[in-house]
């Protein structure tokens, strides 16, 4: 069925419910001894372990959205359940990451997130919703209807370039152990001096989600994952509901060609094909696509 602006307001508002009683069950369980499993996944560690909180918060949002999924026809992708490929013939289907950042959770560190998206059948995010447990800040967007901050407008600071602001890159481990890093850092200094910033600062910390977050908690700054062959590069729910946010907020995702995140894959939930790219304006994506162009990387 066709979803219209009410729909899609009503639909973020359970959005929303679900995402905060899922962030309150994740603090409830923060900081004590949990056993952790391992599971299929990327190349990762981060994409290897579950722990039984994952489980308990899917089932919470589960409740609040599974009737939905009957009343507007939507399909379901969760990262702890298995495909079913009706995301392919729904009008829309909700995309979710119930704990995003599971291997700092289980570090009890921040960094790590509850993450809701809904999606339409060509890919392009409907409704993002994010809510980070250990500073209690919900994130939440509906398309063509802007994006909110614990419930008041959220817009990009000013872009005002000055001797003192440095370019910030938020980033994974896996772009930390790369062992040509040291060049990306060399090369992102390089980018910092031409558009007339200071320096680079990295935070170096946070799942997919709440890294993205972060680029525009610290504009001007980036996140981004290289394009490779394996399987891995985060997937679908790590990337949908902050795409949501970054498109209503005028900032950038997309992959290293520049082109939209392809956020309803057929044949695969992982983004590794073609890389992704988070930044809050368009120069920063230029350059950061010649890394991935040039001999080196």
């Amino acid at each position: 069925m066709q979803l219209t602006p009410s729909d899609l307001t009503l639909l973020s508002q359970q959005a929303i419910s679900a995402a905060k009683k899922a962030g309150a069950l994740i603090t409830q369980h923060a900081h004590q001894p949990i056993a952790v499993q391992q599971k299929k996944g990327g190349g990762q560690l981060a994409s290897q372990v579950v722990t039984e909180v994952d489980h308990l918060s899917q089932t919470l949002i589960l409740e609040v959205l599974a009737p939905t999924c009957i009343t507007y026809d939507l399909a379901l992708l969760t990262e702890e359940s298995t495909d079913d490929k009706q995301r392919l013939k729904k009008d829309c289907f909700w995309c979710i990451d119930p704990l995003d950042g599971t291997l700092l959770f289980i570090e009890s560190t921040a960094g790590y997130a509850a993450s809701i998206a809904l999606v339409s059948r060509s890919g392009i995010p409907q409704i993002g919703v994010v809510y980070d447990p250990v500073r209690q800040t919900l994130y939440s967007a509906v398309r063509g209807q802007g994006v909110f901050r614990n419930g008041q407008p959220w817009v990009l600071p000013s872009s005002d370039v000055t001797a003192e602001k440095s370019l910030t890159l938020v980033c994974d481990r896996s772009l930390v152990q790369r062992a040509d890093y040291p060049n990306v850092i060399e090369a992102l200094e390089q980018m910092a001096n031409k558009l007339g910033l200071a320096s680079v600062h990295v935070i170096n910390q946070g799942g997919a989600v709440m890294n993205a977050c972060w680029v525009i908690e610290n504009h001007p700054a980036c996140y981004f994952k290289f394009p490779k062959s394996q399987d891995g590069g985060g997937s679908l729910w790590d990337f949908a509901a902050t795409a949501c946010l970054f498109h209503e907020l005028g900032a950038i995702a997309c992959d290293f060609h520049g082109q939209p995140l392809d956020l309803n894959r057929a044949d695969s939930t992982f983004m590794n094909h073609r890389g992704v790219i988070f930044a809050t304006d368009l120069s920063l994506v230029e350059q950061i696509k010649t890394f991935y162009c040039e001999p080196l990387y």
